[in-house]
């Protein structure tokens, strides 16, 4: 259950949802090598990045700079990105908002996650057999 029943509502929610979600990430034992092996031990820039994302994609707020296909098609010629690893990701993602908030915007984080994992392992697989897709 949520805390406090509350939505997303700033960047200040945004950030706590992306550091307990990553919290997550990096002990889970199916995905935290990714993440550990790509970023290592140092999360000050990845983080930050991700704010910046997710303040874009459920706020329409200008600040992210990326290409995230193109990102996860270099991460996939490192380590082999999979269905389960797709999965879980968005499995820890869900259960990380349902943990702190309700509501419109808490959904549409989670139906945006799901859509854009979707798209990313479309692409990225679709580079594996030389497709421009980027």
């Amino acid at each position: 259950m949520a805390l406090d029943n509350k939505n997303i509502n700033n960047r200040k929610d945004i950030e706590l949802l992306v550091n307990s979600f990553y919290d997550k990430v990096r002990k889970d034992e199916l995905i935290g090598f990714i993440f550990n092996d790509i970023i290592g031990d140092d999360w000050s820039k990845h983080l930050p990045i991700m704010y910046s994302f997710w303040e874009t994609v459920l706020f329409a707020k200008a600040g992210y700079q990326g290409n995230p296909v193109k990102k996860h098609v270099e991460i996939d010629k490192k380590i082999k990105l999979q269905k389960p690893h797709y999965d879980k990701w968005l499995q820890l993602w869900t259960e990380t908002i349902d943990s702190l908030f309700t509501g419109e915007v808490a959904d549409r984080a989670k139906e945006k996650a799901t859509t854009m994992m979707q798209l990313i392992d479309f692409k990225v697989t679709a580079s594996r057999s030389g497709k421009s897709i980027l």
